[in-house]
């Protein structure tokens, strides 16, 4: 039991952040090794492989993002029983959610490897960055299964209160995976294939530290009972995962349609908009990272029928998410030259950047509250509002840019982002107010019925 935590009981305040922390460090070196490809690959070989690689961000988002979200669906159900102390059924919910996940890397991997060329091609990817994209194309999605499986093995370990092991995980390969990049790219000359081949071996490090921990868990220790087919416990585990994981691919697809329209201005866009999203995705970093704390807390205390905590760990992951967007925000906001400049090399690529930065930092606070408040809603055990949102997400997002770039051009793509997370961020919130209103309403009344009896 030491190597799980209640989420349940303490201080809201002090468990939210000390859970929050080692997450936040976790995801932010997953994001530095993210971030350590780009400017490898920009700098090392040129921003025409930049750009390859960049153009492949929403594809992969696409797929990739599908996966994660059925993870952390399946964690959910995992939390709610780990929080119910319902031990059996936690074990069950654990390896049904290994043989799903097993099912859906073949389906997955299968998908990216055989339709990468038609859909690159539908993506109005330049000629001149095409091949280069298949390569590290086809090197990711041949190796999705280490991915599924850090996936799988840290949403398991959140859903039983462990932050720290992720975090480890991701530390180690974020070490392997810079000098992987360095010694095929600089050393071996491998070009975008070297980087690719590096994100696949540190993502299958980090799985095997985290499903290490797993193994040491003594309420977890699984059996051939337990892998035996339930289907409840399967369609319980889908209607969770699945929404979550359309949520994610829906959402993609609006960013696919973005990157057609901005493939279709000429490889500097494509480049610089590939730089700009490394941006945008780490300084939504803290917020992201609040938004899977809210998920774990909310979830156990969801299964442990303790609502009014769900309520103050919210109002505590919006503050993380208020001060993440006062501080980076401004960052985008006021120097996006400087940020351009890291990674980009061309004055011309770097003025591009420049007109989307501003923009979405001054709105970044839309997309901060939105992971907050969908993540709540989906620990909770409602994730069809957080899948409907992410549907009006890629409505907005492809409504703006079709509508917006004959004038606007490249600035169109950064107000297709705040419009989708605005969007988004009403749906949920209205959806939170109403269960959770619900819920301790409901609580109320109970606490009356029993006073009333005695």
């Amino acid at each position: 039991m030491t190597q799980t935590r209640n989420l349940t009981q303490g201080k809201v305040s002090e468990i939210i952040l000390s859970f929050f922390f080692p997450m936040l460090m976790a995801n932010l070196l997953q994001q530095i090794y993210t971030f350590a490809d780009t400017a490898i690959v920009g700098k090392g070989l040129g921003d025409n492989a930049l750009a390859a690689v960049g153009n492949m961000s929403s594809l992969t988002f696409l797929i990739i993002g599908f996966s994660l979200g059925m993870a952390n669906g399946f964690s959910i159900i995992i939390a709610h029983n780990y929080g119910a102390k319902d031990y059996a059924a936690l074990r069950k919910a654990i390896a049904s959610s290994i043989k799903l996940s097993a099912v859906i890397t073949v389906i997955l991997t299968a998908f990216g490897v055989v339709f990468l060329r038609e859909i690159m091609v539908l993506m109005q990817t330049p000629d001149l960055i095409l091949n280069e994209s298949l390569s590290y194309g086809y090197i990711i999605f041949g190796g999705l299964v280490a991915t599924i499986a850090y996936n799988v093995c840290s949403g398991i370990l959140r859903a039983l209160g462990d932050s720290r092991t992720p975090f480890i995980s991701i530390m180690i390969s974020t070490v392997v995976n810079i000098v992987l990049n360095c010694v095929f790219i600089f050393g071996l000359g491998t070009g975008v294939e070297g980087a690719a081949i590096a994100t696949v071996i540190s993502q299958a490090i980090s799985a095997i530290v985290c499903y290490a921990k797993i193994r040491k868990i003594e309420i977890i220790r699984l059996s051939r009972e337990d892998f035996r087919r339930d289907r409840k416990m399967n369609s319980e585990l889908l209607r969770n995962g699945l929404p979550m994981a359309c949520m994610n691919s829906i959402t993609a697809v609006g960013c696919i349609v973005v990157q057609y329209f901005v493939n279709g201005l000429g490889v500097a866009y494509t480049s610089a908009y590939s730089a700009c999203s490394r941006y945008l995705n780490l300084f939504m970093l803290p917020a992201s990272t609040a938004g899977l704390t809210i998920s774990s807390f909310t979830s156990q205390n969801y299964g442990a029928g303790e609502y009014a905590r769900i309520k103050e760990g919210l109002h505590v992951c919006l503050k993380i998410a208020f001060v993440s967007y006062v501080v980076l925000g401004s960052v985008m906001a006021f120097f996006p030259e400087f940020l351009a400049g890291i990674m980009l090399n061309e004055k011309e690529t770097i003025g591009i950047a420049v007109q989307f930065l501003p923009i979405c930092g001054i709105m970044l606070f839309a997309v901060d509250f939105l992971f907050v408040f969908r993540s709540c809603v989906q620990g909770m055990g409602y994730p069809f509002i957080p899948m409907c949102s992410g549907i009006l997400e890629m409505v907005l997002r492809i409504a703006a840019v079709v509508l917006l770039i004959p004038n606007l051009e490249f600035r169109a793509t950064a107000f297709a982002e705040v419009f989708a997370w605005s969007g988004a961020l009403l749906m949920n919130f209205a959806a939170y107010k109403a269960m959770i209103g619900k819920k301790l309403g409901n609580d109320a009344s109970i606490r009356k019925k029993r006073i009333r009896s005695v």
